[in-house]
């Protein structure tokens, strides 16, 4: 029986929330049930390397702000947990100085994280099938663009990556061959901003 996960996304607008999820443990916590399915604390200390009640606690506070939720076990015994939903988002143009400190304080932790992974991986690049490391790897571009076109760019990305979604909760949709990648999607933009034009367009 697969596990389904209950919604897609969340978009998290209380900051004491979004502060409680930028956490390294909490934040691979999550990803863990998002790509692995439910589990229990015991099961996500092995996978993570931790011990049981630090995992178990974290858990805990990822279910109070609803991030995790407890599911049946097949025993009777501990039970499992899960993720809410396969995505979390939080707007970054907030006006608000704690939202702006928190969407801060997460961006910086999943960057950590994302760094890690690179690292990661190119511990073990040599040792990947030749097809694999042709596939993989890292690319920048650099674009002129409005902020217009930046967000067509990522809702465009979005939609592409989000076709794949089923494969994450159904394991029978997983085609041989397939494994899990992280994709990471970075937009940064450099210089200084444009100076804003008089509503008429037309300068002093």
């Amino acid at each position: 029986m697969t596990e389904e996960v209950p919604r897609r996304s969340i978009t998290v607008t209380d900051p004491r929330a979004l502060r409680a999820y930028a956490h390294p443990l909490r934040m691979r916590l999550i990803g863990l049930l998002r790509g692995e399915g439910p589990m229990t604390a015991t099961q996500a200390a092995a996978r993570l390397d931790d011990n049981v009640p630090n995992c178990s606690f974290h858990l805990r506070q990822l279910a109070k702000y609803g991030f995790a939720e407890r599911v049946p076990g097949a025993d009777g015994r501990e039970r499992p947990w899960r993720a809410t939903t396969q995505y979390t988002s939080w707007d970054d143009d907030s006006d608000d100085p704690a939202m702006r400190a928190a969407t801060d304080e997460i961006n910086s932790a999943m960057v950590d994280i994302y760094l890690q992974r690179a690292r990661d991986y190119l511990a073990i690049r040599a040792d990947e099938p030749t097809e694999w490391r042709a596939a993989a790897g890292f690319g920048d571009a650099l674009l002129h663009v409005t902020t217009a076109e930046l967000r067509e760019i990522t809702d465009t990305v979005d939609a592409l990556l989000a076709r794949y979604d089923e494969r994450i909760g159904d394991p029978a949709k997983r085609p041989p061959g397939s494994r899990p990648v992280t994709f990471v999607q970075m937009a940064l933009p450099r210089g200084a901003a444009p100076a804003q034009e008089p509503a008429g367009g037309e300068g002093p």
